[in-house]
Parts: C-alpha cells; sequence; structure tokens
C-alpha cells in the first residue's frame, strides 16, 4: 500500500547531522510514511551512515549536482499522496508530521501546511501565509508537508532561494499555504538555513555574501517579474 508521506533527504556531507535527522523521523507519533535518502555525491562518512538505515529507509546516489536536483530525483522515486522535502540538518518534533497532516485534512484547499521552526537559538516565527507578503520576502522553510499534486519540481538552475521559488510558484497557480503557529523543528547546521546572519550585517552591501545574497535575490525577483 502507498505511503500517505514521502519524507524526501538530499544529504550532501551530512554525516554530523542526518543520525538525529532521521532518528527524528522514526520518532514520529504520524506512522504512514517512506523515507528517501539522496546521496548528492557526498566524501565524507554519509553513505555509511546511511546505510545503518537500510532497512528502513529507500536509499539512491547521484553524482554531485545539488539539493534541488536531488530532490526532484527523490520526487520521482516517492509515491506518497503529500511530499516533505526535509533538510538533511532538521530534527522533528515528534508531533510534526501528525500536526501538518491534520492541518491539511482540515483546510483541504490548501497546497501545503508550514510552521515556524529554530535554527540554533534563533526562533523563525514565521507568518501567516499571504502571497504579497511572500512576493517582499522569503519567510516559509523548506520542510513544508507538500499535497503531491502541487508540486512543481525546483529550479535546478537556482543556486539560492530555491524554497523561495518554490512557494512563488506554487502561489502564482493559486495554491495556498495553511500555517502552523508552532515551532514544530529545529535545524542544527547546514541546510538552508546554514548562512542566516543578523539583519543588521545585511545592510553592509560591499560584503562579499551581501553581495552575493542580493544578487541571488535579483534573480528570483525577475523571474518572478516582482
Amino acid at each position: 500500500m502507498t505511503a500517505k508521506i514521502s519524507l524526501i533527504i538530499p544529504v550532501y556531507n551530512s554525516a554530523k547531522t542526518i543520525e538525529k535527522c532521521l532518528a527524528s523521523i522514526f520518532a514520529q507519533t504520524f506512522g504512514d510514511f517512506e523515507v528517501i535518502a539522496v546521496n548528492d555525491g557526498s566524501s565524507d562518512e554519509s553513505a555509511d551512515i546511511l546505510s545503518r538505515w537500510q532497512d528502513k529507509i529507500k536509499i539512491f546516489s547521484q553524482v554531485n549536482n545539488g539539493a534541488p536536483s536531488a530532490r526532484n530525483f527523490g520526487f520521482k522515486k516517492s509515491q506518497g499522496d503529500y511530499v516533505i522535502f526535509c533538510d538533511s540538518d532538521v530534527v522533528m518534533r515528534p508531533d510534526m508530521l501528525q500536526k501538518m497532516y491534520e492541518a491539511l485534512a482540515k483546510n483541504p484547499e490548501a497546497a501545503y501546511a508550514y510552521s515556524s521552526f529554530r535554527f540554533g537559538w534563533k526562533k523563525f516565527k514565521s507568518l501567516p501565509y499571504n502571497l504579497s507578503k511572500l512576493q517582499e520576502m522569503p519567510y516559509i522553510h523548506t520542510t513544508s508537508l507538500l499535497r503531491r499534486k502541487f508540486f512543481p519540481g525546483f529550479d535546478e538552475s537556482l543556486k539560492r532561494f530555491q524554497d523561495w521559488d518554490l512557494w512563488l510558484t506554487i502561489g502564482e497557480k493559486g495554491g495556498q499555504g495553511v500555517w502552523l503557529n508552532e515551532v514544530l523543528f529545529y535545524a542544527k547546521s547546514g541546510g538552508t538555513m546554514s548562512h542566516w546572519l543578523p539583519k543588521l550585517l545585511y545592510r553592509l552591501s560591499w560584503l562579499k555574501f551581501v553581495k552575493s545574497y542580493n544578487e541571488a535575490k535579483e534573480i528570483i525577483k525577475k523571474k518572478h517579474n516582482l
């Protein structure tokens, strides 16, 4: 029987985080799921760690081609009516999948459910879904529960803001999100939030990483005519 939820994990040099990520998945109160891990050309011990879980998860490998490619590959191998692209540094609260699944059950018109989260000591509260606000700034994490039929695929040409691009694309096609005002997971290191820094530093436009950030943001704005 097809699992209700497919969890797709892109894994790249994630030896320090993937074990806790997987442990948190298998501690979920919601049990009807499959886990697909895509090893994106890791050069550390990630493959060895994944092999310890081979009786519980489906493992695939590809040459290093980036997280968007690994996620798209994993999606093609998945079967769930719902998918969640779980970053390898994410540690889920035990009731995370249950909460997100119930939120979509109560909101049948919604395309996906997302929550607040923590990155280290920093809490990202997120915001209620609003397409106009989303067009101004990214505030929805990649690790959100999505109805399969709404997934358009990740843009593999993008180096940053692939998650922002995903939610904008879905929103432009009429798909909306439903927000759970709870911290349902935290990210340890790496992943989409790995380079978070205080807003104050982003005012220093001459810094190399700030220039890179702004250039990536302009690519998204141009693509979506913002």
